[in-house]
């Protein structure tokens, strides 16, 4: 694990009417203050990464399909700097990714259907305050494949 990066499993509340499902609360152990949210897609075998905010703290849930969401530790001064990290969230894993600043990151669609992937942060989107890298021609020791064994 990425010092810093908390994966928190989200609560779904499943009925005969249909389905809640949980993405942040106020009372939150990673909830600091309310930025923006918003919903972004991405196709299967799409990558979208890397990118590194500099104030920014992410917090990441998809609520529908699933991606493969890849981390890199840039902070010379944690104690995890140089290592990656991948998870994969989504329907089958309904978590949330927290990422502080500082910390590369990225993902990938997987699966046969377009995710819907949801960002709250705890500021709005500043363009000054994020670095944004080609996904396959970076110094981030890591593959943007799927693991098939």
């Amino acid at each position: 694990m990425i010092e810093g990066v908390l994966i928190t499993p989200k609560k779904r509340i499943c009925d005969d009417r249909g389905r809640i499902m949980h993405i942040m609360k106020s009372q939150d152990e990673n909830f600091t203050q309310f930025g923006e949210v918003y919903i972004s897609t991405v196709y299967p075998g799409v990558v979208k990464g890397w990118h590194l905010h500099d104030l920014m703290t992410l917090n990441y849930v998809v609520v529908k399909g699933m991606i493969k969401f890849a981390l890199y530790d840039a902070r010379k001064d944690s104690p995890t700097y140089g290592q990656t990290q991948d998870v994969c969230i989504g329907e089958h894993n309904y978590s949330q990714v927290t990422v502080p600043p500082g910390v590369w990151n990225g993902y990938m669609g997987i699966g046969t259907e377009e995710a819907l992937v949801v960002n709250f942060t705890d500021i709005p989107h500043d363009p000054n305050e994020i670095t944004r890298m080609d996904p396959d021609d970076c110094f981030i020791p890591y593959k943007w494949e799927l693991k098939n064994r």
